[in-house]
């Protein structure tokens, strides 16, 4: 029976542990907003984008690439906003256009150098590596988010169903829109570090698409979010440790387990 609770004496699985108990909600309410306005793609997006962050932090000379790389994926959040409501091209393509530039740009700059494989981390992510001042930055970023959402969610929802609408009832859509794109990409980009851009965007989606299979109402569909985001990285988290695994991706396999559970579940309350 002891163990079972082997993985808990390491002090970095203390902190990996704490850190999932805030990256839960933290991904639980952004995946939801992802999911429910169809931008999953755009999160993969800002995710490719961190090279070139990381890229351009290299190149100012920055210690710490963080600030370079919240900073790009911000911009191009921006842009993507921009350009899908001023222009007439499909959503998904102005998405790949940036995402595919964005990725290129940052693979060039940094294996200029000859020296692409030290960022490699970046790919894979490690939550095991997460530090006390960097959970402490985990925890704002799920104060922040919380408070955004409750201070905006009903203009959030009314864009969602029918952005006209919204506008003529005097939200401004476009602001709230970029709102939105400007908190995921830097959450985004904040998270990368410890999860790995290869999995950031099904740590988002999975949850929230699991969520919708089963709730009936915004409620529901926001807490089941975060109930299976939390689950799935504790289940992921501990099985990673007995295996010796990557703990990012052993989470994701653990959402997408779930996802098929709530996918079966739903099949079978249909018929």
């Amino acid at each position: 029976m002891q163990y079972l609770f082997t993985w808990l004496e390491p002090t970095f699985m203390k902190n990996a542990l704490l850190a999932i108990i805030f990256a839960g909600p933290l991904f639980g309410i952004l995946g939801s907003v992802v999911v429910a306005n169809r931008m999953a793609f755009f999160s993969d997006a800002i995710g490719h984008s961190v090279l070139t962050g990381v890229a351009l932090g290299v190149i100012l000379g920055i210690h710490d690439p963080t600030i370079a790389m919240v900073g790009f994926s911000m911009l191009l959040g921006f842009s993507i906003i921009t350009v899908k409501l001023k222009g007439k091209t499909s959503t998904d393509t102005i998405i790949g256009v940036f995402s595919s530039t964005a990725i290129a740009l940052g693979i060039v700059l940094l294996s200029a150098g000859g020296n692409f494989s030290k960022y490699q981390r970046y790919l894979v992510g490690d939550i095991l590596s997460i530090t006390p001042s960097e959970i402490g930055m985990l925890i704002a970023c799920t104060i922040l988010l919380i408070l955004l959402w409750v201070i905006f969610y009903n203009k959030m929802l009314l864009v969602n169903l029918h952005a006209t609408f919204a506008k003529s009832r005097g939200v401004p859509t476009f602001w709230i829109e970029q709102l939105f794109a400007l908190v995921t990409a830097a959450i985004v980009t904040v998270s990368i570090r410890w999860t790995g851009l290869l999995v950031i965007n099904s740590l988002l989606v999975l949850p929230a698409a699991a969520s919708r299979l089963i709730s009936k109402n915004s409620r529901q569909y926001l807490l089941f979010s975060i109930i299976i985001s939390f689950i799935s990285g504790i289940i992921g988290l501990i099985l990673s440790y007995y295996i010796g695994s990557a703990s990012g991706a052993t989470i994701v396999l653990i959402n997408a387990l779930l996802f098929l559970l709530c996918l079966i579940s739903a099949i079978v309350k249909h018929r």
